[in-house]
């Protein structure tokens, strides 16, 4: 399935990322999230066997790879995220705009898992987790100052 609205281009974030190719205003559905269905036993085995992760949670057991998907594989993490993903009136998981977003805007969410942090590109991050040499260097800064 690919969406009118959305385009993938090169992305300043990582690789790839997919665009928008209009106007959305906060809470539009942008995208209904298609993809395989999978269970929680195959989601696990994907993510390690496979290196997989491109699969989105949709509710105890159910799970979506959208790893074949044309356009939603591309979407990018950032902590100053536009979109957020939840479930519509019909059960459909879905991507909308969190925010106001405009024409070209690169289309993001927050991943929500620790280990995204420590490799985010965000230069301003709030989630990332810092190393023990990391603390080491921030006192040793605030020490000299």
């Amino acid at each position: 399935m690919i969406s009118q609205n959305i385009e993938v281009r090169d992305s300043d974030l990582h690789g790839k990322g997919i665009f928008s190719k209009t106007s959305f205003a906060l809470g539009q559905t942008i995208t209904i999230i298609t993809g395989e269905i999978i269970n929680g036993d195959e989601c696990v085995r994907r993510e390690d066997e496979e290196d997989n992760v491109y699969i989105f949670y949709k509710d105890e057991d159910e799970y979506i790879d959208v790893s074949k998907h044309q356009e939603l594989k591309y979407l990018n993490h950032s902590c100053d995220y536009n979109c957020d993903i939840d479930e519509d009136e019909n059960g459909n998981l879905v991507l909308f705009a969190d925010s106001e977003i405009e024409p070209g805007e690169e289309l993001t969410i927050d991943y929500g898992y620790d280990e995204i942090y420590d490799s985010c590109s965000c230069l301003d991050c709030d989630n990332k987790i810092q190393t023990d040499s990391e603390n080491l260097l921030i006192e040793q800064v605030q020490v000299n100052i």
